[in-house]
């Protein structure tokens, strides 16, 4: 007996060893698949921002100036629900997205859904606007910063000093690239425009904690979740907002014009963003994930470089390293294990 029992022992320890390595493998390849995913989404919405751009510069939104950044929100948003709804449908599970709508975790995330969607959209927009893509990409990029802050503000989530670096880091590149020289200090546009991008950050920091809350229930997995977001956002729009302003003359309008398939492919990549965020952060973690999605903005000025011609300064650039660098200070990207 005194024999056996260390010999089971060491085959047992053998064996453990084994299924832990056997683990630790599968792991790391689906923390490689997770990363993959969320630089996907990255990718996907900063070739959507530089197309919200030039859809919004186009006929005939350029003849509704103050519209225009309310009605392309709606009609991105309404083919964004639209290609995630069939997609849900060809699955056969669009069903089950109605029903978690009539759960607590549904409910929550309509709410998580009107800050992310008419809320920070219509703000992501104006800003876009005014100050075009890559400035309105670059504030808004702060958002994961925020989200920290409101986390600590009202979930109690306690914040690290490396988190508070983060956040104090993100701000001072915000205001680099919100200082103008003073040859354009009267330019209240650009001042307008940095603050709608900013209210961005703001309401996209409230989604995450308003969408981490809402998908806590085991009934609102990642893709039941974001096609309950785009809903509640085209649904919000379509039935107040569009109304409310007298839009839909000009949406009928645009969708009559040559602008409507830029929208759909905007539609189709804003879904694609959503999903493949979802996913990743469902397989990482909302830290990595948001840290991966944030480099959008990176994507959005290669885009609009390449394929605009858009002039990049040297303060431009520094102050997007900043806001990035301080993002994923924020967001705790760490080294896989």
């Amino acid at each position: 007996m005194f024999i056996s029992f260390p010999i089971l022992n060491i085959y047992g320890e053998m064996n453990f060893g084994k299924e832990v390595k056997l683990m630790n493998l599968k792991s790391i390849k689906k923390a490689k698949i997770g990363i993959g995913l969320g630089a996907t989404s990255a990718i996907a919405w900063g070739v959507d921002t530089v197309l919200i751009g030039i859809i919004i510069a186009s006929s005939p939104f350029k003849e509704a100036i103050m519209l225009a950044p309310i009605i392309a929100a709606f009609m991105h948003d309404f083919f964004s629900a639209l290609w995630v709804s069939l997609f849900m449908i060809v699955k056969g599970e669009f069903i089950n997205v109605l029903k978690v709508l009539r759960t607590k975790s549904g409910v929550i995330l309509m709410f998580g859904a009107l800050s992310g969607g008419p809320l920070a959209m219509t703000f992501y927009f104006l800003g876009i606007q005014y100050v075009g893509a890559t400035y309105a990409a670059s504030i808004a990029s702060i958002f994961p910063g925020i989200g920290a802050i409101l986390a600590f503000t009202f979930l109690k989530e306690k914040m690290g000093k490396r988190t508070w670096l983060g956040v104090v880091i993100s701000i001072t590149g915000v205001i680099i690239l919100a200082y103008m020289p003073s040859k354009f200090s009267v330019d209240s546009n650009f001042f307008i425009g940095i603050l709608f991008s900013f209210g961005a950050a703001i309401f996209w920091g409230l989604e995450g904690i308003i969408g981490a809350w809402g998908m806590k229930g085991k009934e609102a997995v990642p893709a039941y979740a974001i096609n309950i977001r785009q809903m509640t956002s085209a649904f919000c729009y379509g039935i107040l907002i569009v109304p409310m302003i007298h839009g839909y003359p000009i949406a009928f309008q645009v969708a009559s014009s040559n602008i409507v398939w830029l929208i759909i492919l905007a539609g189709l990549l804003g879904a694609a963003n959503y999903s493949l965020y979802y996913m990743s952060i469902n397989i990482i973690g909302a830290a990595r994930g948001q840290s991966l999605n944030n480099t959008y903005v990176f994507w959005a000025i290669v885009t609009e470089v390449l394929f605009i011609g858009t002039p990049i300064t040297l303060q431009f650039v520094i102050g997007t390293a900043i806001v990035l660098t301080g993002s994923i200070l924020v967001s705790g990207l760490k080294k896989l294990k």
